[in-house]
C-alpha cells in the first residue's frame, strides 16, 4: 500500500467533500442578501419566506464546510509535513488571514443572521446578512490566493530549500489568481442557482404554488441563465492564462502529444501514455488551435515536450470534458427555463423533472474543474518548487488506508443525510408553506400603542 498514492487519494477525497459546501455558502450568502433587500424594498412577505427557508440550507452547508475543513487541515501535519516545511512561510500566513478576516466575521454575525430577525432591527439583520456573505467571499479570496500561488508561484525566493516571501502583493495576486477567483465565484453562483431551481421545481411537482416558491424558482433560473455564458467567456480567458503559465496542463487537457500548428479539438479519445497516442479519437480539425490561439495556424504545445514532467493525461482530459459538457447542459436547461418563464409564466413538467437532478450539476462541474486544476498540476505540489512525492510524510500505508476507508464511509453517510435533509425541507415547505415573517423588534415597538402612564 503506497503511502504516497493513498495520501493523495485521501486528501483528494477530503477536499472533494469539503469543497461541496463552500461552493454553496459563497454564493448563497449573496442570494440571501438579495432576498432580504427585496423584502425591505417591496414589503412582500414572500421574499422573507424564501429567506427563512434558504437560511436553513446555508446553516447546514456552513456547518459541514467547517467540520470537513478542519479534518482536511490536519493532513498538512499528518500526511504532508514537507509542504509546510518548504512553503509554510507563505501558506501559513495566507491560511491565517482567511481565519482572521473571513471565518471570524462569518462566525460572529451568523447567529444574528440565523436567529436575529425577530430580535434586532431590520437594518441590523440586513447588515449581518451582508457581513456573512462578505465573509464567505473573503474566505474564497484567501484560499484561492494560496491555491493559485501553488499553481503559478510568484513573489518569493528560496533560501536553503525554504520559500520566503519577498513581495506579498505578488504572492497574493500571482499570475493565475484573478482568473481562478472569478471562475470559482461564478461556479459558486451557478451551483446555488441550479440548487435553488431544483429545490423549487421539486416543490412545484409536489403541488406547491406558493409565491415564495415561484420567486425562488425565478431567481435560480435567471441567475443560472445570466451566469453560464459569462462563465464560458471567463473560462476561455482562464484557459489562455493556463496556456501561458502551465502549458503542460493544457496539453493534457487537449490530449495533444506533439507541438504543432493546426491542432484538432479532440472530442472523444482514450489517451494512451504508453504509446503516447490517442485511441478511438474523434476530433474537429484545427479546433484546438482556433480556441487556444484564435488561429488555425496557432501552435499548441504537446506532451512530448514534457516527458516525465506532465500530469496524468487520461484523468485531466476527461475531467475537463465533464466540466465543459456539464456547463453546456446547464446553458441549455437554464435558457430553456428562462424562455418558458418569460413566455408562459410556467415551466412544463418535463423541464421541471429535468431541473431536479440538475440541482447537482454545479457540484459535478465544480469537482470536474477542480480535478482538472489539481491533477493538472502534477507531479508538482507547488509548480517548479516542490514535488508531491517530496512532501509526503513517513506514515505507514496501512494507517492511511484505514483512515481513508473511514473517511469515505463517513462522507458517504453525511452526503446522503445532507441531500435527504434538502428533500425533507422541500417536502415540508410544499406541504406546510414557508415560515411567515413577523415584524422585527424595532418595527414592533413602533407599531405598538404606548402604555398609559400609571
Amino acid at each position: 500500500m503506497d503511502p504516497l498514492i493513498l495520501s493523495r487519494i485521501q486528501f483528494g477525497a477530503n477536499i472533494s467533500f469539503h469543497i461541496l459546501f463552500p461552493t454553496i455558502t459563497i454564493a448563497l450568502g449573496w442570494v440571501l442578501l438579495f432576498f432580504k433587500l427585496a423584502y425591505t424594498r417591496t414589503g412582500d412577505d414572500a421574499w422573507m419566506q424564501a429567506y427563512f427557508t434558504w437560511v436553513k440550507v446555508f446553516a447546514l452547508s456552513f456547518a459541514l464546510g467547517v467540520v470537513s475543513g478542519v479534518t482536511m487541515s490536519f493532513q498538512f501535519g499528518t500526511n504532508w509535513p514537507g509542504y509546510m516545511e518548504t512553503v509554510g512561510n507563505i501558506a501559513g500566513p495566507l491560511l491565517a488571514y482567511e481565519i482572521l478576516t473571513a471565518f471570524f466575521l462569518e462566525a460572529v454575525f451568523l447567529g444574528i443572521m440565523l436567529f436575529g430577525f425577530r430580535r434586532v432591527s431590520n437594518g441590523m439583520h440586513t447588515l449581518a446578512t451582508f457581513l456573512v456573505a462578505f465573509g464567505t467571499t473573503m474566505s474564497a479570496f484567501w484560499i484561492l490566493a494560496l491555491n493559485s500561488w501553488m499553481q503559478t508561484p510568484a513573489g518569493f525566493e528560496m533560501r536553503d530549500g525554504v520559500a520566503h516571501a519577498i513581495d506579498w502583493w505578488a504572492v497574493v495576486f500571482n499570475p493565475s489568481f484573478p482568473w481562478r477567483l472569478i471562475h470559482m465565484l461564478i461556479a459558486s453562483g451557478l451551483t446555488v442557482a441550479f440548487l435553488i431551481a431544483a429545490f423549487s421545481a421539486l416543490r412545484y411537482l409536489l403541488g406547491d404554488r406558493a409565491a415564495s416558491m415561484r420567486k425562488a424558482l425565478a431567481t435560480g433560473v435567471v441567475i443560472g441563465a445570466v451566469l453560464i455564458p459569462v462563465q464560458i467567456f471567463v473560462g476561455d480567458l482562464h484557459g489562455l492564462n493556463t496556456l501561458e503559465h502551465q502549458p503542460q496542463k493544457v496539453a493534457a487537457m487537449e490530449a495533444n502529444w506533439e507541438t504543432r500548428a493546426n491542432v484538432p479539438l479532440v472530442l472523444f479519445a482514450i489517451p494512451d501514455e504508453v504509446t503516447r497516442e490517442n485511441r478511438l479519437e474523434v476530433a474537429v480539425p484545427g479546433g484546438a488551435s482556433l480556441i487556444l490561439k484564435h488561429s488555425l495556424d496557432g501552435i499548441v504545445p504537446g506532451l512530448n515536450d514534457y516527458v516525465g514532467n506532465h500530469p496524468p493525461v487520461f484523468a485531466v482530459f476527461w475531467a475537463f470534458r465533464i466540466m465543459v459538457g456539464t456547463g453546456l447542459l446547464m446553458l441549455a436547461v437554464s435558457w430553456a427555463a428562462a424562455w418558458c418563464l418569460w413566455r408562459r409564466r410556467e415551466l412544463p413538467k418535463p423541464l421541471l423533472w429535468l431541473m431536479v437532478p440538475m440541482g447537482l450539476s454545479g457540484w459535478v462541474a465544480t469537482l470536474a474543474g477542480w480535478y482538472t486544476t489539481e491533477i493538472g498540476r502534477q507531479p508538482w505540489l507547488v509548480t517548479g518548487v516542490l514535488k508531491t512525492a517530496d512532501a509526503v510524510g513517513p506514515v505507514a500505508g496501512t494507517h492511511v488506508g484505514f483512515t481513508l476507508a473511514v473517511y469515505l464511509a463517513l462522507y458517504a453517510v453525511l452526503l446522503i443525510v445532507y441531500l435527504g435533509v434538502l428533500v425533507h425541507l422541500a417536502r415540508k415547505a410544499a406541504a406546510e408553506g414557508d415560515p411567515e415573517p413577523a415584524p422585527a423588534a424595532a418595527d414592533r415597538a413602533l407599531s405598538q400603542p404606548a402604555r398609559p402612564a400609571e
